[in-house]
């Protein structure tokens, strides 16, 4: 029972689909936090799998809107590469189809549902949030991606969310940068959750790195590499454990063969949540060389197993979430040569290390489920009370 009215309000979070992914991620934590207080339903535009790839709880309604079309961007690119002209056009089409029903399924999925709140997750959900949700319907946008200096997309997202109630934003640096660009819509920052914070962290004692997230090249993960096979040179058994998969994948392979590597950079592939809890509480350092990252949720996954971290700054959620020299290091302008210093002061120093694992537990705390449930529950409450 809700602890704010005797009938629970409903909720619809809209989702492109529940497949891996961060967005993805983030939008199951938050449903399952608020179905304690709410009745919760995702509204997903594609089932790509059997079931979800994250955990959701029962009480949460799933409502696939186009069952049986999924987007086929691979099989058009690959057309596209082969130069089959047919293939071509048989899958532009069914591109089209598949855009088609998806605009018109979450449309009519807006204008009939009987929630009293809409979450949206992507600025195209925001643009038709704002047209077709009802009057009396509380609309709220929430932005995951950091814009990285591309400012037409910062730009149509403020378009997508000028119509809108409230504006969730990740960080408090997108939240200063989008409420300076919105009048009428007022911006929130929330940050993603920490699913559970660990009753005991890392001894920090074992010799073991470790980097978790899609292999694909904005996570830099070619850059990791180079830094690692530096560092091997001079701690051969300190090893490199890295979770995820992606498109890189094939190219990360071919460096650890070529520099001999393979019994030191370990490739582990797209885990679930138990493997990855027991690599970070085996491992003694996080590494991240992201190019860009809204939030960097591995971050506080590493840092609640007291597990310090060391990021390039280029991955700009990282740097709400490292306090430089006290639970991590940020690392400036991409500087090889000061990470690989930094990696090394950790690895030297045990003391140093167990002094920052105590502080990175400490620091996680604010990304608890029950602090940001709250913070989703006021304004939900706030929200409703100004309608």
């Amino acid at each position: 029972m809700s602890i704010y009215h005797h009938q629970k309000k409903k909720i619809s979070i809209l989702s492109l689909h529940l497949g891996y992914g961060g967005i993805e991620k983030s939008i199951v934590t938050v449903a399952n936090m608020l179905c304690n207080d709410y009745d919760v339903e995702l509204a997903v535009c594609y089932k790509l799998y059997d079931k979800p790839a994250f955990s959701v709880d029962n009480r949460v309604k799933i409502c696939y809107l186009n069952y049986d079309l999924k987007p086929n961007r691979e099989e058009f690119l690959d057309a596209v590469h082969k130069k089959n002209i047919f293939k071509i056009f048989k899958e532009g089409l069914y591109s089209l189809r598949v855009l088609h029903y998806r605009k018109k399924n979450m449309i009519q999925y807006i204008r009939n549902t009987d929630s009293d709140i809409i979450i949206s997750t992507r600025d195209i959900f925001n643009f038709w949030s704002s047209k077709y949700t009802k009057d009396n319907v509380l609309k709220i946008g929430w932005e995951h991606n950091h814009f990285h200096g591309d400012y037409k997309y910062a730009e149509r997202i403020v378009a997508s969310a000028k119509n809108l109630d409230y504006f969730v934003l990740v960080s408090r640096e997108l939240k200063e940068y989008y409420a300076n660009r919105l009048n009428n819509c007022k911006c929130v920052h929330i940050p993603n959750a920490v699913d559970e914070i660990p009753s005991s962290i890392s001894s920090l004692k074992n010799k073991k790195m470790i980097c978790v997230g899609r292999l694909s090249l904005e996570k830099g993960h070619m850059d990791l590499l180079k830094v690692y096979s530096k560092i091997y040179k001079t701690y051969p058994d300190w090893t490199l454990d890295i979770v995820g998969d992606g498109t890189e994948r094939e190219n990360l392979e071919n460096y650890i063969k070529s520099h001999n590597l393979e019994n030191k950079v370990i490739l582990h592939g797209f885990q679930g949540k138990s493997v990855i809890n027991r690599l970070l509480h085996d491992s003694s350092i996080y590494l991240m060389t992201s190019y860009t990252e809204s939030f960097g949720i591995v971050l506080i996954e590493a840092l609640s197993h007291g597990v310090p971290c060391i990021a390039y700054d280029s991955a700009e959620g990282a740097s709400e979430i490292i306090q430089d020299g006290v639970n991590g290091f940020l690392i400036k302008d991409r500087n090889e040569d000061v990470m690989i210093q930094k990696i090394e002061e950790l690895i030297q120093n045990v003391d140093l290390r167990l002094k920052m694992g105590k502080e990175a537990q400490n620091s996680v705390r604010k990304y608890s489920k029950e602090v940001v449930s709250r913070n989703w529950i006021s304004l939900i409450e706030e929200g409703d009370s100004n309608e």
